[in-house]
């Protein structure tokens, strides 16, 4: 079987800032889903990991859910021919309304 290539994981410095606004103790699954979820397969749709309708929070084309709930957002953009991911945006929604860097945006 081929091994599969690994995309370089690039963060806005911004969406480093976002997590300011998420308690800390939710950093490390943060982290570690990001690297699970988006080193390999950015690309592939899946029930948690799909594409977005423009315009977009941070003009992303992506968006990853997961946490306790679904209530983590990561949005990002892939580009696979230079095999990079860029992490735009990490958010928390709550009911209806995403927060992300402590500010609530439309969804």
């Amino acid at each position: 079987m081929p091994r599969r290539l690994k995309f370089a994981l690039i963060f806005a410095p911004e969406a480093l800032d976002h997590l300011d606004a998420i308690p800390r103790k939710y950093h490390r699954l943060i982290q570690n889903t990001i690297d699970e979820q988006l080193s390999y397969t950015p690309l592939d749709e899946t029930r948690n990991r799909k594409p977005l309708e423009q315009p977009a929070p941070f003009e992303a084309t992506w968006e990853l859910r997961f946490g306790p709930n679904n209530r983590f957002r990561v949005f990002y953009d892939a580009d696979p021919e230079e095999k990079k991911v860029s992490v735009l945006a990490i958010g928390i929604k709550e009911g209806s309304r995403l927060f992300i860097g402590g500010e609530e945006f439309e969804l």
